[in-house]
């Protein structure tokens, strides 16, 4: 996208004929107004993604990391099934923990009907430090058919791309391959170190559609809500 060719937000936002049910002049003047900020988010939005995929050439993966999956040990590699592109998220359901993270359950369970439309384009597993029988029975408790779930039992995955010190936490990371090379492509880097303040940690775009629907209503993300396990 070049932004040199594109019509100034305000123009485009004054095409907007939309209306509704006694809206008041002072709504629909705000209302305007948030909609060239929409637009040009949507820009910034286009100009990030434009930067990652132009990312040079990340870290040649050199280690032979095992993981264990339902079907038995696999490789990276063999993540990749037949892609040239792998996903990797990495969700808190370590050895000491009694459940799964509620926060990552719930933005997995999202992905559970898209998991074959993305399995169009790209790869995507799951990863946890637990056992692989213990992953196992908590994707059988979510009702969960489609997710590909692996444990990384030496924890040599989750130190080099996650938490150096195998702390219990997520991790996005995307993998490229090549021919025979496997490089690292791209990891979310955002985190506490990175939040903006009264913010909890999180990235930009936020991949988790819970809180991009909750940031459409007034009440918005709340600060004292998170999800459960249950209800």
């Amino acid at each position: 996208m070049t932004s040199s060719v594109l019509k100034p937000a305000a123009e485009l936002a004054s095409t907007n004929t939309r209306r509704f049910p006694n809206e008041s002049a002072e709504y629909r003047r705000a209302r305007q107004a948030l909609l060239v900020e929409e637009i040009e988010l949507r820009r910034h939005i286009e100009r990030v993604a434009e930067l990652r995929r132009a990312l040079p050439p990340g870290g040649e993966v050199t280690k032979a990391y095992a993981f264990g999956g339902e079907a038995g040990a696999a490789s990276l590699a063999d993540l990749f099934g037949s892609k040239s592109t792998l996903i990797i998220y990495s969700y808190m359901f370590g050895p000491q923990r009694e459940k799964p993270c509620p926060m990552c359950t719930s933005f997995m369970g999202t992905w559970e009907e898209k998991l074959p439309d993305i399995a169009q384009r790209v790869s995507l597993v799951f990863v946890a430090r637990s056992p692989i029988a213990r992953l196992i029975e908590a994707k059988k408790a979510r009702g969960w058919t489609r997710h590909r779930i692996y444990s990384d039992p030496s924890g040599d995955y989750t130190r080099d791309y996650v938490s150096r010190d195998d702390s219990d936490l997520p991790g996005y990371n995307v993998f490229t391959r090549q021919d025979s090379t496997i490089r690292h492509f791209w990891a979310g880097e955002m985190g506490a170190g990175t939040m903006d303040p009264g913010q909890d940690p999180r990235g930009a775009p936020d991949m988790d559609p819970l809180w991009t629907l909750l940031d459409t209503t007034r009440e918005g993300r709340g600060a004292d809500w998170y999800p459960k396990l249950s209800y």
